[in-house]
């Protein structure tokens, strides 16, 4: 029993004894749609992991980032609702104002893709190297429309489209 409780009080420690994690929604411009799953975030010695349970997506590559605001809403801009506008841009707390690699010099919120299978499941780790739970306090997660090449060319903000699934981090 003492091993047992040793072993429970370890994997707390190590960030490794999740919660349910961080819900996410679909997102149009009416606002807040059906539930699609969650993410665990979890902090180990290569930098934040996110561990994707998420089905219901379009399959292949999404453009993937922590956002700004705690908020998925919908909101206004140019006389158009856009979906989850509310979490507001990417990340920057550097005030880089550019769009880069997980692992460079861009907007800290820029993460690895994530990678939707045929069945419109999302359950690969994603690995944010330059990240911590910590920095996902009072935060939103947004999965893209599509692909992300982790650039500002050809297409602003890595040209990963429409904002379809958001998740608020608590």
């Amino acid at each position: 029993m003492k091993n047992v409780i040793a072993l429970i009080v370890a994997l707390a420690a190590s960030g490794a004894w999740a919660d349910s994690g961080i819900k996410f929604n679909l997102v149009d411009e009416k606002g807040i749609g059906a539930e699609v799953g969650s993410i665990v975030a979890s902090d180990s010695k290569y930098g934040l992991v996110l561990t994707p349970a998420l089905h219901g997506l379009a399959p292949g590559i999404h453009g993937f980032h922590v956002h700004q605001n705690p908020s998925c809403d919908a909101k206004e801009k140019d006389g158009k609702r856009i979906p989850a506008l509310a979490a507001g841009g990417h990340l920057d707390p550097a005030g880089t104002n550019r769009h880069g690699e997980p692992w460079g010099e861009g907007h800290l919120g820029d993460l690895p893709p994530l990678y939707v299978d045929a069945a419109g499941n999302a359950s690969q780790p994603v690995l944010a190297p330059r990240l911590k739970i910590a920095d996902l306090a009072g935060r939103s997660i947004v999965i893209h429309a599509g692909g992300d090449n982790h650039s500002d060319q050809p297409a602003p903000l890595g040209g990963g489209g429409l904002r379809v699934a958001c998740g608020v981090v608590k």
